[in-house]
């Protein structure tokens, strides 16, 4: 499907936050379900970007807004060294009301365009913006949900000291998550601690862990890309959306 993308300013309680956003082109009139794409500690870079892009392509208005706007507003980093030491400086700095107060923001100008559902809002988010994606499902907004190896999830929060996962009795749509089997940062007992909360709540979710694939596996612009783990899970995520999001 043919898209447009545009850079786009969002208020946040009287803060501007930017983002970058595409849709879907069409002859007339057409509301579509809208997702939103949270980025990894690099920023809304071109890899980033590039997802929306993906994202657009299948049939949805996607949004990926800079939750980095009150620290480091517009940043983009490299997957280099020098990238990933800045980028892991900016973790501390988010506060979990602030980021849910950003993702609110969104999705009410998603609210504000002709062309969105705005009853089937739906999120995809890596590394810390995977986290941030389970964190706003926790809030009950989200009818599908796709987290890729968000770290600390079951062990902190952000800008709190109370787990993350301790907030799934709020999710209410469907979540998928993705981890790699070779992931130095998130280890199997945070795995099985997520998975074992979900089934308490009797949420409605699917994990996957994938052997030999290390952390940040589906960027194709990192060395721990793995295609094989890439391309299973994005077939796993289109289907989540075409279900959860254009489906009932």
């Amino acid at each position: 499907m043919k898209t447009v993308s545009e850079r786009v300013t969002i208020d946040v309680g009287g803060r501007a936050m930017g983002g970058y956003l595409a849709h879907p082109v069409t002859d007339g009139p057409r509301r579509f379900p809208a997702v939103l794409v949270f980025q990894e500690i690099f920023g809304v870079n071109a890899h980033i970007r590039s997802i929306v892009d993906r994202v657009a392509a299948e049939g949805y208005v996607a949004l990926a807004p800079d939750y980095f706007h009150r620290t480091a507003p517009g940043i983009e980093l490299g997957y280099d060294e020098e990238g990933m030491q800045k980028g892991m400086t900016l973790i501390p700095q988010l506060q979990a009301a602030e980021v849910i107060a950003d993702a609110n923001a969104a999705i009410a100008a998603f609210g504000h365009r002709d062309d969105v559902r705005a009853d089937r809002i739906g999120a995809i988010g890596f590394c810390i913006g995977g986290h941030v994606a389970y964190l706003v499902a926790s809030t009950g907004c989200l009818r599908a949900t796709a987290s890729f190896y968000g770290g600390g999830i079951a062990t902190g929060g952000l800008g709190e000291k109370a787990a993350t996962v301790d907030r799934s009795e709020g999710i209410k749509g469907k979540i998928l998550l993705f981890f790699g089997g070779d992931d130095h940062f998130i280890d199997e007992r945070q795995v099985d601690t997520i998975r074992q909360t979900l089934y308490k709540h009797s949420t409605r979710n699917e994990i996957f862990t994938y052997p030999n694939a290390g952390h940040g596996f589906f960027c194709d612009a990192r060395g721990s890309y793995n295609k094989l783990a890439h391309d299973d899970a994005w077939r796993r995520v289109k289907k989540l959306f075409l279900d959860e999001l254009h489906g009932g």
